[in-house]
């Protein structure tokens, strides 16, 4: 019982800190419709404002200002999963009946905004990113056989990037440092249930938990990018860790003898219709993962540019989660670590782009994402699994203004896992299914 409990807040707050999602793990990485297009392939290339993702040290390469507004649309149909939970079935056969379950159709709108300058006067480059690079949300049916891992959750993250570059001309190369400031803001609730007696296969309902928390914390990021020939160029980003500190409030619902136990009041004083409410503050610390880009870019012919990168991302940062509830209420929740394991993984992009007019851009990409999550630990709050991404987009561009667009879809590889654990009513056996399709655009102004 206070293993699960425990679980619930816990992964819903790896969910909101780790602060997603078309990237493996929680990362988001379509930060703008043009690199979007093209399988998000761009770091080599970062020749718009949204370079401050992709490769910051690209808008020393930037003319004048500009000043760049879009939007990422990331619209997931139902998940679905086919097996057994912990609690499917009802009493003493919990965990044996086989259930088909959907998750609720979600609608990620992830904005961005990017502004750069470009001084006259000297080789320096100034730019401000503004966007969403964690954005979550899952909800899954109230009377879901999932309900007592995760009902739903909602993850509003906002990261500022303030960036500074160099160029050196007489080396065609620019350097690039800026800060992550990310502010995440956490909501969620889940059934925890409690486990019966070893050997029992019995489940029991032991209230509603709701969790929100706020984390605000900063990390750094640097970038290279080298035109090394007119129609070759090279490119590599860097996205530090971040501490991400949360604090927030936990209130649970007590609505069985179970779950007035838990914290701490007799059964006797109760009816069977009796609920009551405690609440505690609650904090604990993930660390989001760091991130290397590598990219290489190449212009066989004046129309068409081609583009591959590789990103390695460090999700092993995500070791163990432990919460410290202040409440005396609470105390059984406290010193329950709970183990992730997550894996660093690398992502492989290949895109590329062709002037169709002297205004008119035709684009496309696929990209190729590992997950990082082990079978052990994965759950229906982040189903994750092997993804790949089709894309395609067409950019509008003169002197002053640039219109892009983008479209790409993502296959997740059917998951099947066999953790299920009736001890702690933890996993599950059987089989997530998951798509997803993004719609991008940007507006982008040049003075």
């Amino acid at each position: 019982m206070r293993n699960r409990l425990v679980l619930a807040c816990a992964l819903a707050t790896v969910a909101g800190t780790a602060s997603l999602a078309t990237a493996a793990g929680l990362k988001v990485n379509e930060q703008g419709a043009k690199a979007m297009a093209m399988g998000n392939a761009f770091t080599a290339q970062a020749d718009d404002p949204s370079a401050l993702f992709y490769n910051p040290a690209g808008i020393a390469f930037l003319k004048g200002g500009q000043f760049s507004l879009g939007t990422v649309n990331i619209f997931v149909p139902s998940t679905e999963f086919s097996g057994t939970t912990a609690i499917s079935g009802d009493s003493p056969s919990a965990g044996s009946a086989p259930v088909f379950e959907k998750a609720k159709q979600d609608l990620f709108i992830a904005p961005n905004l990017y502004a750069t300058y470009s001084f006259e006067s000297m080789p320096l480059s100034v730019g401000l990113a503004i966007n969403a690079i964690y954005p979550l949300a899952k909800s899954w049916d109230d009377s879901s056989a999932f309900r007592n891992q995760i009902m739903n959750i909602a993850v509003k993250p906002i990261n500022f990037q303030p960036t500074v570059a160099y160029r050196f001309d007489s080396l065609n190369l620019a350097v690039a440092g800026g800060l992550d400031v990310t502010r995440a803001l956490v909501t969620m609730q889940t059934m925890p249930y409690s486990a019966g007696p070893a050997g029992t296969n019995t489940a029991y309902e032991l209230g509603l938990m709701g969790l929100d928390g706020t984390a605000t914390d900063v990390g750094w990021n640097a970038g290279l990018k080298w035109q090394a020939l007119p129609s070759l160029s090279f490119g590599a980003a860097y996205r530090s860790e971040i501490d991400l500190k949360i604090k927030g409030n936990g209130n649970f619902l007590a609505t069985t003898p179970a779950g007035f136990s838990i914290i701490g009041m007799t059964t006797g004083a109760t009816s069977p219709y009796s609920r009551t409410r405690a609440a505690s503050t609650v904090s604990t610390t993930i660390t989001l993962p760091d991130a290397l880009s590598l990219g290489v870019a190449w212009k066989p012919t004046n129309k068409l540019t081609l583009e591959f990168d590789a990103e390695r991302t460090g999700w092993s940062s995500f070791k163990t989660l432990e919460f410290k509830f202040d409440s005396p209420q609470f105390s059984n929740f406290n010193n329950k670590p709970k183990a992730l394991d997550w894996k660093d993984v690398w992502c492989y992009k290949a895109g590329g782009q062709y002037a169709l007019t002297e205004n008119i851009d035709l684009r496309a990409g696929y990209m190729y994402d590992k997950n990082p999550i082990p079978d052990s630990t994965l759950g229906p709050l982040l189903p994750d699994a092997d993804r790949h991404s089709f894309s395609i987009g067409q950019g509008f561009h003169n002197d002053r203004y640039s219109v892009d667009i983008a479209y790409m879809w993502t296959h997740f590889v059917n998951r099947t896992v066999n953790n299920q654990n009736m001890t702690d009513l933890l996993g599950e056996n059987g089989t997530f299914k998951s798509d997803v399709h993004l719609f991008g655009g940007s507006v982008t102004v040049k003075f």
